[in-house]
């Protein structure tokens, strides 16, 4: 393959995944399914005609976690902060909470009857279905209310945070006691003064500098951080979400100390400069990510009827416990948060990660592929029909 017929599939891989976006702000189709869909339908051409297969396996954790970071940050960056805001965060943080932990108790009892393996096996299995993907979320709720949406966007973030604490937890502690708990509890204070440390030095690297370059450079310690991090199993997805908003809100900070080092005359324009860029650069990374994970996929699995059966079940469990939630506890309307529990990006990154000897050989890739198809299947189906319950209610007025 030459040079220039490189750069033409990956030119042209951009250029469909512009147009899906396209479809989906008119569908209510996410984006995610077509690429999907195009990664299948490229593996599935290569097999029929024969053609030189490429192994993408070792570099699809590395852009799913580019992908992760941008695509919080640039969400954490659409946020600002008010006292009035406290209820929805407490809510949605308690609705990630709850829900995390009701999917996971569930999913794994349900893959202990399927496979027979320890409990501790099926729980670290597990939590890779329990997961709300932000990176999906987050763009599908653009066109909600502002109320429905910042719900949307805390509480995917949330998930996606408290999932990563979960699972780092689990898998680095096979015996959960009060040291482990002990241990954790230093983790998350240790991660909250480095986001904090980050925040600070990050905004006043902002200002002091002068060279056009800006943006990537503070993407680029932002990603130096997060990875540090998660090097040592820190949960430092904290750090990503925490910059986001303190950015967004800074100018909101009254002290005179902090405004007179921190706060300059052109933060408004950098800070949109910066969510322009991890916008565009979250899109490629979504792009690339999604396609290959669908070219990864071992379709021809799905022709076994117990891996849609175990899918199906995993949907059940997903959709019974989140309904349970919206109209018992939090008793607001079901649509269109009910079907806003997409699996994507961050499931695949977790999934990978199970170690090697923790890993159950029955729950592979396919099962995971059929909740995240489903899920995306049955959130754009939701969002359609409630957008045209929503043009027929104006139409009757």
């Amino acid at each position: 393959m030459t040079t220039y017929t490189t750069l033409i599939i990956l030119s042209g891989l951009v250029i469909f995944s512009y147009l899906f976006d396209l479809i989906a702000g008119k569908t209510k189709i996410p984006s995610v399914i077509l690429l999907l869909f195009l990664g299948i339908g490229i593996r599935l051409t290569v097999d029929y005609f024969g053609l030189l297969k490429i192994n993408f396996n070792t570099i699809l954790p590395t852009l799913g976690t580019l992908g992760l970071i941008l695509i919080v940050f640039e969400g954490a960056l659409e946020l600002k902060y008010s006292q009035s805001k406290n209820t929805v965060i407490k809510k949605s943080f308690l609705s990630a909470l709850s829900i995390l932990l009701g999917t996971a108790c569930l999913i794994t009892y349900a893959f202990y009857y399927i496979s027979g393996e320890s409990i501790y096996r099926c729980f670290v299995n597990a939590i890779p279905f329990c997961v709300v993907s932000s990176a999906i979320a987050i763009p599908s709720a653009s066109g909600l209310s502002k109320e429905k949406k910042e719900f949307i966007i805390y509480e995917s973030s949330f998930s996606d945070i408290l999932t990563v604490i979960l699972f780092n937890f689990v898998v680095s502690n096979k015996q959960i006691n009060v040291s482990a708990f002990a241990k954790l509890g230093v983790e998350l204070i240790g991660i909250l003064i480095i986001a904090a440390g980050s925040c600070l030095l990050l905004l006043y690297l902002i200002g002091r500098l002068t060279h056009h370059i800006k943006s990537f450079l503070i993407i680029a310690i932002l990603i130096l951080v997060y990875s540090i991090g998660q090097s040592y199993h820190l949960s430092s997805l904290i750090i990503v979400l925490a910059l986001g908003l303190f950015l967004n809100n800074a100018g909101q900070i009254k002290s005179s100390w902090f405004r007179k080092y921190f706060i300059y005359p052109t933060l408004a324009y950098d800070i949109k400069q910066l969510f322009q860029l991890s916008a565009e650069s979250a899109f490629i990374m979504r792009t690339f990510f999604f396609i290959i994970f669908g070219y990864t996929m071992d379709v021809y699995q799905l022709q076994n009827w117990a891996v849609i059966i175990n899918g199906g079940l995993v949907l059940l469990i997903l959709y019974t416990v989140r309904f349970l939630y919206l109209q018992f506890v939090l008793k607001r309307g079901l649509m269109p948060e009910l079907v806003i529990i997409p699996r994507g990006l961050i499931s695949v990154l977790l999934f990978y990660n199970i170690p090697a000897d923790i890993k159950i050989p029955a729950l592979g890739t396919s099962l995971l592929f059929v909740v995240i198809l489903g899920t995306s299947i049955i959130m754009s189906l939701g969002l359609l029909g409630t957008r045209r319950q929503s043009t027929q209610e104006y139409n009757d007025v």
